[in-house]
């Protein structure tokens, strides 16, 4: 019998915590690439839309349809980038040609490039 109950609470829990998550978390409502590093684009992802991204290696093509992000073509050797397929949050990372393609909610703008810039912000690594 305690087991039964044990069970139940432990299902129950894990249901919560599955809904506590969707409910707190915010959806992510941008795509940021960069390359080298850097910002390049900062895109809505509700707007489909296929970017070229110039890297060391060539040409990397993202592409945004449906609130999902995927690589479509690259110019690295291997390809596990555009094996990785489409993601609706998380990242995509194309190493040999040092393009990121983050999926987040960044506020902040900066205004030079008139891109949202989530770097100002503090974390753990930063301090």
């Amino acid at each position: 019998m305690a087991d039964r109950v044990l069970l139940s609470l432990l299902i129950l829990l894990s249901l919560s915590g599955v809904i506590f998550v969707k409910e707190v978390l915010p959806e992510a409502g941008n795509v940021q690439i960069e390359v080298n590093g850097h910002p390049v684009y900062m895109l809505s992802i509700d707007e489909d839309r296929i970017v070229s991204v110039k890297g060391p290696e060539g040409e990397t093509i993202v592409e945004i349809k449906d609130r999902k992000v995927r690589i479509a073509q690259s110019p690295c050797l291997n390809k596990l980038c555009m094996k990785k397929g489409w993601i609706e949050h998380g990242a995509l990372v194309c190493l040999p040609n040092r393009v990121v393609i983050t999926i987040g909610d960044f506020k902040k703008v900066d205004s030079q490039r008139g891109i949202e810039s989530p770097f100002d912000a503090v974390d753990a690594v930063t301090g």
